[in-house]
Protein backbone atom coordinates (compact mmCIF):
# COMPACT_ATOMS: atom_id res chain seq x y z
CA UNK A 1 0.00 0.00 0.00
CA UNK A 2 3.06 2.30 0.20
CA UNK A 3 2.69 2.78 -3.81
CA UNK A 4 -0.60 4.73 -3.10
CA UNK A 5 0.88 7.31 0.01
CA UNK A 6 3.97 7.58 -2.37
CA UNK A 7 1.29 9.00 -5.26
CA UNK A 8 -0.33 11.27 -2.59
CA UNK A 9 2.96 12.45 -1.70
CA UNK A 10 4.06 13.42 -4.88
CA UNK A 11 0.70 14.76 -6.51
CA UNK A 12 0.94 17.34 -3.06
CA UNK A 13 4.23 18.45 -3.65
CA UNK A 14 3.40 18.58 -7.91
CA UNK A 15 0.43 20.67 -6.81
CA UNK A 16 2.54 22.96 -4.19
CA UNK A 17 4.83 23.66 -6.79
CA UNK A 18 7.51 21.77 -5.19
CA UNK A 19 8.30 19.83 -7.42
CA UNK A 20 8.80 21.16 -11.34
CA UNK A 21 6.98 17.63 -12.64
CA UNK A 22 5.65 14.80 -11.42
CA UNK A 23 7.77 11.55 -10.05
CA UNK A 24 8.30 10.32 -6.89
CA UNK A 25 11.36 11.68 -5.24
CA UNK A 26 13.50 9.14 -3.56
CA UNK A 27 13.13 10.53 -0.20
CA UNK A 28 9.56 9.65 -0.76
CA UNK A 29 10.22 6.25 -1.63
CA UNK A 30 12.92 6.02 1.04
CA UNK A 31 10.24 7.41 4.14
CA UNK A 32 7.33 5.08 2.51
CA UNK A 33 9.78 2.51 2.51
CA UNK A 34 10.99 3.24 5.87
CA UNK A 35 7.50 3.57 7.12
CA UNK A 36 6.15 0.23 6.14
CA UNK A 37 8.93 -1.37 7.45
CA UNK A 38 8.45 0.20 11.20
CA UNK A 39 4.33 -0.20 10.71
CA UNK A 40 5.45 -4.15 9.80
CA UNK A 41 8.00 -4.11 12.86
CA UNK A 42 5.68 -2.71 15.36
CA UNK A 43 2.40 -4.15 14.48
CA UNK A 44 3.05 -6.52 11.50
CA UNK A 45 3.29 -9.70 13.67
CA UNK A 46 0.20 -8.96 14.85
CA UNK A 47 -1.80 -8.99 11.95
CA UNK A 48 0.01 -12.47 10.41
CA UNK A 49 -0.73 -14.08 13.38
CA UNK A 50 -4.47 -12.58 12.89
CA UNK A 51 -4.59 -13.81 9.36
CA UNK A 52 -2.69 -17.24 9.29
CA UNK A 53 -4.30 -18.66 12.88
CA UNK A 54 -6.75 -16.66 14.89
CA UNK A 55 -9.32 -16.00 12.01
CA UNK A 56 -8.47 -19.75 10.64
CA UNK A 57 -5.12 -21.56 10.86
CA UNK A 58 -3.30 -22.07 7.88
CA UNK A 59 -1.99 -25.15 6.10
CA UNK A 60 0.16 -24.98 3.36
CA UNK A 61 -2.90 -25.62 0.82
CA UNK A 62 -4.97 -23.14 2.16
CA UNK A 63 -2.65 -20.71 2.60
CA UNK A 64 -1.56 -21.09 -1.01
CA UNK A 65 -4.85 -21.03 -2.08
CA UNK A 66 -5.68 -17.86 -0.22
CA UNK A 67 -2.82 -16.17 -1.45
CA UNK A 68 -3.54 -17.31 -5.27
CA UNK A 69 -6.89 -16.06 -5.17
CA UNK A 70 -6.14 -12.93 -3.35
CA UNK A 71 -3.19 -12.19 -5.85
CA UNK A 72 -5.67 -12.93 -8.71
CA UNK A 73 -8.25 -10.17 -7.26
CA UNK A 74 -6.24 -7.79 -6.49
CA UNK A 75 -4.59 -7.86 -10.40
CA UNK A 76 -7.98 -8.26 -11.50
CA UNK A 77 -9.18 -5.01 -9.72
CA UNK A 78 -5.83 -3.57 -10.74
CA UNK A 79 -6.43 -4.19 -14.52
CA UNK A 80 -9.76 -2.72 -14.10
CA UNK A 81 -9.15 0.14 -12.46
CA UNK A 82 -10.63 -0.91 -8.79
CA UNK A 83 -8.93 0.58 -5.92
CA UNK A 84 -9.18 -2.53 -3.46
CA UNK A 85 -7.29 -2.88 -0.52
CA UNK A 86 -4.66 -5.89 -0.09
CA UNK A 87 -5.45 -6.46 3.49
CA UNK A 88 -9.10 -6.99 3.02
CA UNK A 89 -8.75 -9.05 0.25
CA UNK A 90 -6.55 -11.33 1.38
CA UNK A 91 -8.49 -11.33 4.74
CA UNK A 92 -11.50 -12.36 2.57
CA UNK A 93 -9.34 -15.09 1.03
CA UNK A 94 -8.30 -16.69 4.36
CA UNK A 95 -12.10 -16.41 5.27
CA UNK A 96 -12.85 -18.25 1.95
CA UNK A 97 -10.43 -20.82 2.13
CA UNK A 98 -10.66 -21.36 5.64
CA UNK A 99 -14.96 -22.01 5.10
CA UNK A 100 -13.54 -24.95 2.57
CA UNK A 101 -12.47 -27.23 5.22
CA UNK A 102 -16.18 -26.17 7.22
CA UNK A 103 -17.33 -23.09 7.99
CA UNK A 104 -16.86 -23.59 11.69
CA UNK A 105 -13.42 -23.08 11.08
CA UNK A 106 -13.78 -19.88 10.32
CA UNK A 107 -13.67 -18.15 13.31
CA UNK A 108 -16.68 -15.88 12.83
CA UNK A 109 -16.18 -13.47 16.02
CA UNK A 110 -12.83 -12.69 14.93
CA UNK A 111 -13.82 -11.84 11.36
CA UNK A 112 -16.59 -9.78 12.44
CA UNK A 113 -14.01 -7.57 14.33
CA UNK A 114 -12.02 -7.35 10.95
CA UNK A 115 -14.99 -6.51 9.42
CA UNK A 116 -16.38 -3.99 12.01
CA UNK A 117 -13.08 -2.31 11.75
CA UNK A 118 -13.09 -2.21 7.89
CA UNK A 119 -16.76 -0.08 7.87
CA UNK A 120 -15.47 2.11 10.96
CA UNK A 121 -12.23 3.17 9.27
CA UNK A 122 -14.07 5.20 6.02
CA UNK A 123 -16.35 7.47 8.17
CA UNK A 124 -12.79 7.74 11.13
CA UNK A 125 -10.54 8.41 7.77
CA UNK A 126 -13.34 10.62 6.24
CA UNK A 127 -13.83 12.70 9.81
CA UNK A 128 -10.00 12.87 10.81
CA UNK A 129 -9.04 14.31 6.88
CA UNK A 130 -11.66 16.90 7.89
CA UNK A 131 -9.95 18.37 10.57
CA UNK A 132 -6.57 18.05 9.22
CA UNK A 133 -7.93 20.40 6.27
CA UNK A 134 -8.13 23.35 7.55
CA UNK A 135 -4.85 23.92 9.32
CA UNK A 136 -3.06 22.16 6.39
CA UNK A 137 -5.26 24.77 4.03
CA UNK A 138 -2.82 27.32 5.21
CA UNK A 139 0.84 25.29 3.85
CA UNK A 140 -0.70 25.01 0.52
Amino acid sequence: DAQKTMGVIALALFEAHKIDHFYIPAWVIVAAGLSIGAGTYVGGWRIMRTLGQRIFSLEPASGFAAQVSGGTVIYLATRFGYPVSTTHVVSGSVMGAGATKRLSAVRWGVAGNIVFAWLLTIPAAALVAAALYWPVQGVF
